[in-house]
């Protein structure tokens, strides 16, 4: 068969698919994506480039949209011209977050689309004013609402829908849920797996598995995950623990929501704010996959807070590396782990909670590979999200799709 798959930021939620599409010789997978993306062995690889970007002078409610429009028209192009050089798809596989399904239906109207649902955005009840810190424009509700546009066109365009999560499936409109199925990326427990002889490098030392180390990961460090609730959090932690050892991986880059002021990042403003003691919380940046593996691995409580927004893979990551957690009370968190079971649930805004419980965890005194917290988390992630089982129920949805085209 022929699988063309769309993303702006390959391989992204679509990496593993994709390979395991790829392993078939007798599959065509080709990837469409922009300049400069990671490459998936086995798989085509087909680069677009937007023409422009919006104008400063299109009304701000619109920009999203037009930003959308444009990836679509590039992306437009790129499939005219994998049609006339002979390319048909049995199955097209997208994300929609950026336009770049907006046009498929209309170079390739008979062959099925199957949409990755990953977020809608509400003005209430979600990521969108939970923060009172950091308060939104007072035409939030204006620009959320357009901003969903795109996303709309998109879903009434595709034959499937699928989302990672019940929670993210729940923010679509009523009228589109019972077209959604809830199919997560999937975790490799074979590769994120406790490991209790598994160490970690830092500055002044070396980190082992038992060793109380606290640990933080997000893509970057700001409001959106927690960051400037952890970082208050860490004076007690480390007051009352002397012999903790923090480690906090994550950009200095905004996300998601609102920047920074001008030459500013989180991580400034926050540790000009608390006081931290020198030589126990390490700042690692952005690091390797598997780096990033082992530090989960020599974990012995990590702290894990976001808004109502996207549950990040370093969640589940966490629990499948067999982490004690301190985690949100925020839906997303909520969906995956069970307070006093599968992890300890704290108020997203109290940092004095996560400090306590953080600490509470801590107390425990047993390597996390052999905490019946990490073992049940790990379990979760086993029975609900491994990857193979994931693989087989996405597989199967876009054979169905493929099979009704």
């Amino acid at each position: 068969m022929n699988y063309l798959f769309l993303h702006q930021n390959a391989p992204a939620q679509f990496r593993h698919i994709a390979a395991r599409l790829a392993k078939d010789q007798t599959n065509r997978v080709v990837y469409v994506t922009q300049p400069g993306k990671q490459r998936l062995a086995g798989v085509d690889h087909v680069e677009y480039r937007p023409h422009r970007t919006a104008h400063e002078s299109t009304h701000h409610y619109l920009r999203p949209a037009e930003t959308a429009v444009i990836n679509g028209q590039g992306v437009a192009k790129a499939l005219i011209a994998l049609r006339d050089r002979g390319f048909e798809p049995d199955v097209v596989i997208g994300h929609p977050g950026w336009g770049e399904t907006l046009f498929v239906k209309d170079i390739y109207p008979d062959v099925p689309l199957v949409s990755y649902c990953e977020f809608y955005y509400n003005a209430r009840g979600a990521n969108i004013g939970f923060d009172p810190e950091y308060p939104e424009h007072a035409e939030i509700a204006f620009r959320t609402r357009m901003r969903n546009a795109h996303h709309l066109v998109a879903a009434e365009a595709a034959d499937a829908l699928y989302a990672p999560t019940a929670w993210q499936r729940q923010q679509f409109p009523e009228t589109l849920r019972d077209r959604i199925e809830v199919i997560h990326d999937g975790i490799d427990c074979s590769v994120v797996k406790p490991d209790a002889k598994a160490t970690f490098d830092v500055a002044g030392g070396v980190l082992r598995a038992g060793d109380p180390v606290v640990t933080y990961v997000a893509r970057n460090l700001e409001p959106y995950r927690g960051f400037h609730t952890f970082m208050r959090a860490l004076p007690r932690i480390l007051s009352e623990r002397p012999d903790v050892q923090v480690v906090v991986v994550g950009g200095d880059e905004v996300s998601y929501g609102r920047a920074a002021p001008p030459g500013r990042t989180y991580r400034d403003l926050l540790t000009r704010e608390v006081d931290l003691p020198e030589g126990r919380v390490h700042f690692l940046g952005k690091i390797p996959y598997a780096q990033y593996v082992r530090l989960l691995q020599i974990s012995a409580v990590h702290i894990y807070l976001t808004y109502p927004f996207v549950l990040s893979w370093s969640c589940l990551e966490a629990m499948a590396a067999g982490c004690r957690i301190v985690g949100s009370r925020t839906a997303p968190v909520e969906e995956v782990i069970t307070d006093g079971e599968t992890g300890v649930l704290v108020d997203f805004f109290s940092a004095d909670e996560v400090a306590e419980r953080a600490l509470e965890v801590l107390g425990r005194e047993v390597p996390a590979v052999e905490d019946t917290l990490g073992a049940a988390a790990r379990q979760t992630v086993m029975e609900r999200f491994e990857l193979q089982d994931c693989l087989d129920r996405l597989d199967a949805l876009i054979a169905g799709v493929a099979r009704r085209g």
